[in-house]
């Protein structure tokens, strides 16, 4: 209590210096504890299940011929047939178990009032493997999976309980209508159970087995047919069997149905894909943490962004050690006094030890706070559904990491000052103020040393942030091949409201024909597959005059859209027509193509018009009946970074499953005005008709990149602190190296050194450690290039021009921060500084 009473005193006498250092620490402990919160959520936390080590995922890659559909749950190598699933599940082997899950949207009428949510179809086995229990009523069990489309049952989330029925332990029993369909509420999930999908929280669990009630487009065979590949699997392994071992006994179960069950069924297939289809293999991933695609997409960025973190909370504490060594200098005769009276050197380590990790708790309470706004920052440039759907705040865990960093940088930054100043004797103390040099080398070298490291690392970091920002430029600088301005967007699912096809298309036109009548809506469309919404739909396809082999790839993108479709949007014909109001149902059946199916499939973009093809063709199919009537020029489809794929487009009025649509109005007033007009116009058509991702078409855009943008932002945020950081490191060495050389300064000038010389001695010293530190940073800043190659966009990870641009920024902001030192030292009074002792 001594020792931390008296390092109170002694933090209070240097108030600059306490808030200085307290200040860097925030910064630093508050980014890392920022980031550490999203690294903990995405890709440490185990789901909040029993013995979640012992889950595993099964992927299944390989030739996948037929019908593939994947989600947020992770890629199509992902998934497996619901047939396959089922064979894996009784065959049991090395598993205690085995579990099908596949999100969906949802929308949950409850008292005459409707909601858009999200669902999760699970199999009776999903909430027993998990070990999740029920917070009211009970979970599913075997008994509700068994038989297709006969369990209209519904275990509710916790949050849909609480946040929007209060709670209300009557709930149970009665009826919520999903989708259109009712369904009785058995029970709500435990509190802290989410699903096992990151990204994904689901308001409403129903039973895998009732996939073709809640939506109706899926066909009823999908849960016979084999080459529909839909349901995402996990298991748990029994007792004492390693995840290899599991690998190798359940493949031996997988391989016989391939090659018994499966491969007979698959016709039109080369001998060299058959061979790759017979030697298809399941692996086995670790499942403690669910299944979600942003496990892996989160995982370079999210360590790239630490390791920026970790880099300024190294600088901060290069910056405080130095600090605390020049303290410990003009502490030295105290410390010297101390140890003749009798202290030890352990205890004169100990008390400034205290002092160092004093300063770092402060830092570390102070770095919450820190943390909180850079939280909210990174809040507010993600899309509001991925917000949603995690738990951005400072949890327990990230306040313990933040204590635990506080502590080991304590420590780290106040070690060697601590046994520096800890050395110093009587005798040297006393001949030091008799006027003898004050002051070790070694101590002088170390804080050089620790300011050269400070300016490689802000090299390193300002070349990462300069990659980043050029990345992020040259991807707002991409071609779209469609006007985004003046255009609000928005979807309805009537379908998930129980309407029939016949009904929803009805309910389509009147749609199109009240927003057409808003004032300034100019142009109105609509589409089945959202513009860079980050979802597509591909078929196979067959196109007149191309020739197809058992192994040609005859896959492209479609997407279902209105009349004037390409002019709401801005997307340029080549040649041919729009869809109009006659290409509706009975009329013959049309398509547009974009140039980029034109290539695929050998079609002259020019003459195109008036070719013949067919969609969802089998091998051997070969009906053309559908007529190209429209060539379109490029536009992005579903990301703005990946290059435009091969499309067509057909007339939604011509399906025969259009129970969702996504609307785009365009309009010649602001668009505020029309965000506000259209759920008015939605509920004049349809009260129970929720408005989903009601949004300018520009922030549609902007959340298609939002991961790029954030990542440059931080980048740039945290590498501009550092330098900051740096600078002012440099500053104070300079500053302290000119006050302790100012006996020797004003000699030098007393027999006739210039101001000029004198600046340039101390420019010297700046130069020496800009170029050494510039140097080793470009080298890091090359390595941290090469491992975010994969994020940036349009470039290269050794960019010359950012390197140069930012080797002559630090150069600036250093030679600055030396100048002001330098200047001070050409402008002693030699007589005054010979007189000082």
């Amino acid at each position: 209590m001594i020792d931390l009473r008296r390092a109170m005193r002694t933090l209070t006498k240097t108030p600059f210096v306490t808030a200085v250092a307290v200040l860097s620490l925030a910064l630093g402990i508050g980014a890392n504890a920022a980031i550490f919160s999203l690294f903990d959520q995405m890709l440490l936390r185990p789901l909040p299940v029993r013995a979640p080590d012992q889950l595993v995922n099964l992927v299944a890659p390989g030739p996948k011929p037929g019908a593939q559909s994947c989600n947020q749950a992770g890629d199509c190598d992902a998934t497996l047939s619901y047939a396959m699933f089922r064979d894996l599940e009784q065959a049991g082997g090395p598993f205690a178990g085995v579990a099908a899950h596949r999100s969906f949207g949802a929308n949950l009428a409850f008292e005459d009032q409707t909601l858009s949510a999200s669902g999760m179809l699970v199999s009776g086995s999903y909430f027993p493997l998990l070990g999740v229990n029920p917070a009211l009523g009970r979970v599913f069990g075997v008994s509700d999976d068994e038989n297709i489309g006969e369990h209209s049952v519904v275990v509710l989330s916790y949050n849909y309980w609480e946040n929007r029925l209060g709670k209300d332990p009557a709930i149970l029993n009665q009826t919520l209508i999903v989708n259109g369909h009712p369904l009785t509420v058995v029970g709500v999930a435990a509190k802290n159970f989410v699903g096992t999908t990151l990204g994904v929280m689901p308001d409403v669990f129903v039973p895998l087995t009732m996939r073709a009630v809640m939506e109706p487009y899926f066909r009823d065979a999908g849960f016979e047919n084999r080459q529909s590949y839909w349901t995402y699997v996990f298991a748990r392994l029994k007792p004492g069997v390693t995840i290899e071992k599991a690998a190798q006994d359940i493949n031996t179960v997988y391989a016989g149905i391939i090659n018994e069950v499966e491969a007979p069924l698959q016709e039109g297939m080369s001998d060299a894909t058959m061979t790759r289809f017979k030697e298809k293999r399941l692996q086995l991933e670790a499942g403690h943490r669910g299944q979600s695609s942003l496990h892996r997409e989160a995982r370079t960025p999210l360590n790239i962004l630490f390791g920026i973190t970790g880099v300024v909370l190294l600088i901060a504490c290069a910056n405080i050690a130095n600090l605390l060594l020049a303290r410990g200098a003009g502490r030295s005769q105290e410390m010297a006094i101390r140890g003749s009276l009798g202290a030890s050197r352990t205890h004169l380590v100990g008390q400034l030890l205290t002092e160092s990790v004093l300063l770092a708790i402060l830092g570390g309470v102070a770095s919450l706070v820190v943390a909180r706004w850079t939280l909210a920052g990174i809040t507010s440039m993600m899309p509001a559904d991925v917000v949603a759907s995690m738990q951005l705040q400072l949890s327990p865990t990230v306040a313990a990491f933040a204590g635990a960093l506080a502590l080991g940088t304590g420590l780290l930054f106040g070690f060697y000052p601590a046994l520096h100043a800890s050395r110093a004797d009587l005798v040297t103390m006393l001949k030091a103020s008799a006027g003898q040099p004050s002051g070790a080398k070694a101590a002088a070298r170390f804080r050089a040393s620790l300011v050269t490291a400070q300016i490689a690392l802000s090299m390193a970091l300002l070349v990462a942030a300069g990659l980043f920002i050029k990345s992020l430029v040259n991807v707002s600088r991409v071609d779209l091949g469609l006007e985004t301005r003046n255009i609000v967007a928005f979807g309805i699912s009537p379908l998930l409201n129980g309407y029939e096809a016949e009904r929803s298309l009805a309910l389509f036109q009147q749609a199109e024909e009240e927003l057409a009548a808003i004032p300034g809506v100019t142009l109105v469309s609509a589409a089945l597959v959202p513009v860079l919404g980050g979802s597509s739909w591909g078929t196979n396809v067959a196109v007149e005059g191309f020739q197809r082999g058992p192994d040609t790839d005859t896959n492209a993108n479609f997407n279902q859209v209105g009349p004037q479709y390409l002019a709401t949007l801005g997307m340029p014909l080549l040649a041919g027509r729009e869809f109009d109001q006659a290409d509706a149902e009975g009329a013959p059946k049309v398509a547009i193509i974009n140039e980029a199916f034109a290539r695929k499939f050998n079609l002259d973009p020019h003459q195109a018009v008036g070719k013949f093809m067919s969609a969802g063709i089998g091998p051997n199919d070969d009906e053309l009946d559908t007529q190209i009537v429209g060539v379109m020029r490029d536009a992005k489809y579903n990301d703005v970074k990946q290059a435009v794929p091969p499309v067509f487009f057909t007339p939604y009025r011509q399906g025969q499953t259009a129970g969702f649509i996504n609307f785009y109005v365009r309009t010649s007033l602001e668009t505020d005005q029309l965000l506000k007009a259209i759920p008015e116009v939605v509920r004049r058509i349809d009260p129970n008709l929720p408005v989903e991702d009601l949004k300018t078409l520009d922030r549609q855009v902007r959340e298609n990149t939002f991961a790029d943008r954030l990542i440059s932002t931080l980048a740039a945020a945290f590498a501009g602190i550092a330098t900051l950081l740096a600078a002012v490191g440099l500053y104070g060495v300079l500053a302290y190296t000119v006050a302790q050389r100012t006996r020797e300064i004003g000699l030098r000038m007393a027999l006739g050194a210039a101001a000029g010389q004198v600046r340039g001695m101390v420019l010297k010293q700046v130069t020496l450690m800009l170029v050494v530190g510039g140097v080793i940073g470009v080298v890091a800043a090359l390595a941290l290039g090469k491992a975010a190659q994969a994020l940036l966009f349009g470039m290269e990870g050794n960019d010359p021009w950012v390197v140069t641009t930012v080797a002559v920024l630090l150069g600036a902001i250093a030679l600055g921060a030396g100048y002001l030192p330098a200047r001070r030292a050409s402008m002693v009074d030699p007589m005054l500084a010979l007189r000082q002792d």
